[in-house]
């Protein structure tokens, strides 16, 4: 067999495999002995069919036999010769196979980016000062208490207010042709919430249950909904019922009720200050790791393969159906330019591609690995935050396969925890945050 290795592109190689006429002649006359043991033909005993009777009949299931196999026992020799690691299927161009002839193929194989990273340890990052102030406090209690509040019948003659819930008919036009798909019965809004139609829910206000609108809204030619992007748009729109919402007094009969040990308003409060730090301080890490990823991100540069790419970009859209579905919608009945909602991801899915690379890079230099007792806390961490045992958490990972990808988010986790332990922190107000 001989190889060679031809360099499309820094992340992309192509073996070109040559195998020698006589090992293919071995090939063949071994998968027409084999054939010739079972081979049923009628006039023949099974056994003593001849080679070109064999051939008559079988030829092309025995060449693509013979040629599947060479490509299977060879493939993986001619991948150590490249001296790296595959990260897709390789991508398979075969010669017909003859006899008497060397057979030749190709593999076109994607492999890891090489580069270099300066300077990534000690760099200046912003970080954002945590202050929870007494009006996100308030913020907070109001969404509980609207969670628990009940949605009730406005029976007065009166038009729709902020804040209001309407439930409504609907359905678009375009020069009195009905849109396919842009439609709905009993259809439920809150006024303010910025969640329908563009101009619709403001245009709402101060309408009264039964009367018919009709509503004109202009979409950009760059909005996501194709079957609306760059469109003139009638709304036909009838009210069926106002629901306004009634909230629970803030008294400790309430939050006694919400299952939680709270003797007074003020242990109320201070949980959910508690709770809300917890949370922005989350956030905040989060942006800070954020930041100093994209400084080290910025100082290198280097081909992606775009295998990767598209794995991310395809798992970011099955993230968006299963969130749709979830919630009664449909991608492909919604009126989503598919074909635009993919290089609208792609730049995030490159991003995270290159930071993947750069954080197992970071990863091998300094020697971090993810470790039992990691994995360990990483399980325990999580059942916490779950309410369930760590060996449940950790039997469901098992069971459904998702151990190599937990231990890549802690490698991940442990990664930039080590850059952050070795930056500057800054820290100053959300005001003073350089955005990029």
């Amino acid at each position: 067999m001989k190889t060679n290795i031809e360099d499309i592109s820094s992340v992309k190689k192509k073996l070109n495999v040559e195998i020698e006429a006589e090992e293919i002649d071995q090939r063949i006359n071994d998968a027409y002995k084999k054939l010739a043991k079972t081979a049923r033909i009628k006039g023949f005993r099974t056994g003593k069919v001849p080679r070109n009777i064999l051939e008559k009949f079988y030829s092309g299931q025995v060449m693509e036999d013979v040629t599947n196999n060479l490509i299977r026992d060879t493939l993986p020799g001619a991948i150590d010769e490249l001296k790296k690691f595959p990260l897709s299927m390789p991508a398979i161009d075969n010669e017909d196979l003859k006899p008497g002839q060397a057979f030749r193929y190709s593999a076109s194989i994607e492999v890891r980016p090489e580069f270099e990273l300066k300077d990534y340890l000690g760099l200046e990052v912003q970080k954002e000062n945590c202050i929870v102030t007494d009006e996100n406090i308030d913020k907070q209690i109001e969404q509980i208490r609207e969670a628990s509040g009940t949605l009730n019948l406005v029976n007065e003659d009166r038009g729709v207010r902020d804040g209001d819930y309407v439930v409504l008919d609907y359905e678009a036009f375009e020069e009195d042709k009905a849109i396919e798909g842009i439609k709905g019965v009993n259809f439920p809004i809150k006024i303010g919430s910025g969640h329908f139609y563009k101009g619709v829910e403001e245009s709402l206000l101060g309408a009264k249950k039964g009367a018919p609108l009709e509503i004109k809204t202009d979409f950009d030619k760059d909005y996501f909904n194709s079957r609306l992007a760059g469109k003139s748009v009638i709304f036909k729109v009838e009210i069926k019922d106002i629901k306004e919402i009634s909230l629970p007094e803030l008294n400790e009969e309430f939050i006694k009720g919400l299952g939680e040990k709270f003797s007074t308003l003020e242990d109320f409060r201070n949980k959910i200050r508690e709770e809300t730090t917890a949370g922005e301080e989350k956030r905040i890490d989060n942006e800070l790791r954020i930041r100093l990823l994209d400084k080290i991100s910025d100082t290198v540069d280097f081909e992606l393969p775009e295998s990767l790419v598209e794995y991310e970009i395809n798992a970011a859209i099955e993230n968006i159906k299963q969130r749709m579905s979830r919630s009664g919608g449909d991608l492909e009945k919604s009126g989503f330019d598919q074909a635009k909602l993919r290089e609208e991801i792609r730049p995030a899915a490159r991003k995270s591609v290159k930071n993947m690379f750069i954080i197992g890079h970071i990863a091998d230099e300094n020697k971090i690995t993810v470790d039992e007792t990691d994995i360990t806390d990483g399980f325990n961490r999580m059942a916490k935050d779950f309410g369930v045992g760590s060996e449940m958490m950790r039997q469901y990972y098992e069971t459904n396969n998702l151990m190599d990808s937990y231990r890549n988010s802690l490698l991940r986790e442990k990664t930039l925890n080590y850059l952050v332990d070795n930056a500057r922190i800054i820290v100053v107000d959300a005001d003073n945050i350089t955005r990029r």
